[in-house]
């Protein structure tokens, strides 16, 4: 597994699609959750998108992060990193926050290669190039 993190618009996707050969994306934030299960796709964008679609449907996403990282050990892994900025105020954006911040440190413990993409520049932070 490989796991993409960075600020919005950082060239996330773009390293995915130059560095590591993607073709084929689920969009966490578009796909339906069962198209994103059992789809065939190379990677998943998103991540922190389809944790709030998980939670308003009344789903525990990081029960299904885990069972989509054991069904996707080969996948790769796209979100934006969403805990660096101004605490929201409402207790439902700070839950959102918080599980899209779990989901991201299971999927960095799995992964062999961690990368974060700032400005456009990739920073490797687990694994080699």
């Amino acid at each position: 597994m490989i796991l993409i993190v960075g600020g919005r618009a950082s060239g996330k996707g773009e390293f995915a699609a130059q560095e590591l050969g993607v073709r084929t994306v689920a969009k966490g934030g578009e796909d339906s959750i069962e198209d994103i299960m059992d789809g065939q796709w190379d990677c998943l964008r998103d991540v922190h998108l389809l944790v709030r679609r998980l939670m308003a449907e009344g789903r525990d996403p990081l029960s299904f992060m885990e069972e989509l990282f054991e069904k996707r050990p080969e996948g790769v892994f796209i979100t934006d990193e969403i805990g660096c900025g101004i605490v929201p105020v409402e207790k439902e954006e700070r839950l959102w926050r918080e599980n899209a911040g779990r989901c991201g440190c299971m999927a960095a413990a799995r992964a062999e290669k961690v990368v974060r993409l700032i400005c456009g520049t990739a920073v490797y932070i687990k694994g080699e190039r």
